[in-house]
Order: C-alpha cells, then sequence, then structure tokens
C-alpha cells in the first residue's frame, strides 16, 4: 500500500486557501470582472521555446486526436474576449512539463485576467492592489525597474548590445554549463534567474519593465524611451525573490501573432525541441478582433505560498505531484 497518500497541505491551510481564494473572487466580484471556466485541454499548446507543453492521445468524435494541456488558459480566453465578453477572470488549473521544486509543480492554479481597454499601468496598480489584499501584512511599497537597468546595475553589462560570445561566457561561468551554443534570450533567462531574481522584491513589490523585443510572447513592442529599441510592453511583478505575475499589452493582429508561432517553431526545430500544434483557433479569434487592452497571470499558489509563510508550493496544495 502507498504511505504518501496524505496531502501535501495540512487541512487547517488547506481550510486558510479556500479563504484567500474567496478573498480574491470577492476582489474581481467588486470590480465586475466575470469569472469564467475553460477548457484545460486544446488542440493547440503554448509553442513558447521556455515552456513544455503536455499532450495526450484522445478520442473524440474526430477520432483519434493529439491535445494538449495547457500551459495557461490565455487562449481560450483570449476566444472569449474576442467574442464579447468583457473583462473575465478565472482560476484555472495549469500544465508545464519538467518544472519541479519548491516554486513550481508541474500541475498548478494559475489566476488569470483580462481588461478590455486598460491600459498596461492601470493593470499593474491593480495587480499590486491584488496582492496587498491577499497577503496578510503590508509588503511595502512599489518600485518599478527596467530591465536593462537590472543587468546594468546587478552585472556591469547591456543586456541588449553585450556582444553574444562576451555574454555566453558570462552565463557560463555563472552557472557552471558550457553555454556555446545559447542563443542571447538563452544566456539572459540564466543571468536573470541565478543572479538577478533572487535578490528582486526583498524590500517592496518590484515591477520589471520593458523586456527585450524577443521575450514579448503574446505582448505588443514599443520603443525605447533610451535609444529606441524594440522593447516588449510586458511587465513582471516580484516579491520576496518570487516571480507573482506576468503581465502584458496584449497583441491583437492575428499576422503577427502567426508570425511568432511560426518563429518559435523555426527555434524549436533549432533546439532539438518538441514540435507544438500553433493554435489556429485563436489566430482565427484575432483575425474577428479581439479588444485591445492589457491581460496579467499570477501564480496564484506562490501568493499563497507567501501569504501563509510556507517555504513550498506543495505545502499550499491538496496533492503536489508526486502524491497525485
Amino acid at each position: 500500500m502507498a504511505s504518501d497518500w496524505r496531502p501535501s497541505a495540512s487541512i487547517v491551510t488547506l481550510r486558510e486557501r479556500a479563504r484567500l481564494l474567496a478573498e480574491v473572487r470577492a476582489f474581481f466580484a467588486e470590480r465586475e470582472v466575470l469569472e469564467v471556466e475553460t477548457p484545460v485541454l486544446g488542440h493547440g499548446g503554448s509553442t513558447d521555446v521556455h515552456l513544455a507543453s503536455l499532450c495526450v492521445e484522445a478520442t473524440t468524435s474526430a477520432g483519434g486526436e493529439r491535445l494538449w494541456l495547457q500551459t495557461s488558459p490565455e487562449f481560450h480566453m483570449k476566444r472569449l474576449l474576442a467574442a464579447g465578453s468583457g473583462p473575465i477572470f478565472q482560476l484555472a488549473r495549469s500544465f508545464r512539463d519538467a518544472e519541479v521544486g519548491s516554486r513550481h509543480n508541474l500541475e498548478f492554479t494559475m489566476l488569470e485576467w483580462y481588461r478590455p481597454g486598460l491600459a498596461m499601468e492601470e493593470l499593474i496598480e491593480e495587480t499590486v492592489e491584488l496582492i496587498r489584499r491577499v497577503l496578510p501584512r503590508d509588503p511595502g511599497p512599489v518600485c518599478r525597474r527596467r530591465y536593462r537597468e537590472l543587468f546594468r546595475d546587478a552585472l556591469g553589462i547591456d543586456p541588449f548590445t553585450e556582444p553574444l560570445p562576451a555574454l555566453r561566457r558570462l552565463a557560463g561561468e555563472t552557472g557552471g554549463l558550457t553555454m556555446a551554443d545559447s542563443d542571447r534570450d538563452g544566456c539572459l533567462d540564466l543571468l536573470m534567474g541565478l543572479v538577478i531574481e533572487p535578490h528582486l522584491g526583498r524590500e517592496g513589490i518590484e515591477v520589471v519593465l520593458d523586456y527585450p523585443a524577443s521575450q514579448a510572447a503574446l505582448a505588443r513592442c514599443h520603443r525605447d524611451s533610451e535609444d529606441g529599441e524594440w522593447v516588449a510592453s510586458r511587465f513582471e511583478v516580484y516579491l520576496a525573490g518570487l516571480e507573482l505575475a506576468n503581465g502584458y499589452d496584449e497583441l491583437t493582429e492575428a499576422a503577427e501573432q502567426r508570425a511568432r508561432f511560426e518563429q518559435d517553431s523555426v527555434v524549436r526545430r533549432r533546439q532539438g525541441l518538441p514540435e507544438v500544434d500553433m493554435d489556429a483557433r485563436l489566430l482565427a479569434a484575432l483575425e474577428h478582433g479581439m479588444p485591445p487592452g492589457s491581460g496579467v497571470a499570477l501564480g496564484i499558489d506562490r501568493l499563497i505560498q507567501l501569504a501563509l509563510g510556507k517555504p513550498r508550493v506543495a505545502d499550499v496544495m491538496a496533492f503536489a505531484t508526486p502524491r497525485c
């Protein structure tokens, strides 16, 4: 008989989790944001080269098909936006392969919401309001930092202009890895994760802005105020060394989104990563017309972990992946 049948979290903790989730729902009810539910399975997956999607072989009315467990509810929610839903939020089961550790679990809960007509700066303020509401104590002031500024301060380099050979050497030395074949974003992600992120949000909430355009994913881009370089209209929120949220000024152009998906597929083939089916229905929804606005995904397990002072996300989940 299996000896690890018990929950990962205590029953007391699960009661506290339920209370905090009720606070989240109340937060959005007060703002008249509609709660929705979308499928965890889809015909398209995330082509993002930094995410590992899980798929299943299923029998449907169309016969045998490959379906993808969603890495976030984003694609389905954007189809609702295009259909005229107005502002929406969801507490969604999400799945990412190989994400295991004190801050990760293969299956987790993503809080995601979209605000048609809302500027990204306004969404940042709303995200901070939600975080303050869930936490038992004031986390301190909000500080906005530019991605470029973080690398200059911590590593003395400009992440946009540092020569790739030098960047590979620095990343290799920092991580103790061979980075000779890594691209710029791979090197920057390693340096961000090992050197910069652990120090973010130690004296309050830190919001990081102006990521490289190559890291825009499903966000619009704009010109950097410093030198006119294209940067992503994207933000991430950090507290206590944890990345809590990732938000965008949402891309609404179908042709640009298709081009990004196709470029992801090229990079996946070059790096020997599994092919992921593009979400054709999302592209169709964008062609129909999705209203401009902003959206954000927040790791609710991590936020609850901080609120309850737990060392691991598993400690706030009923059954973390090893015990499922």
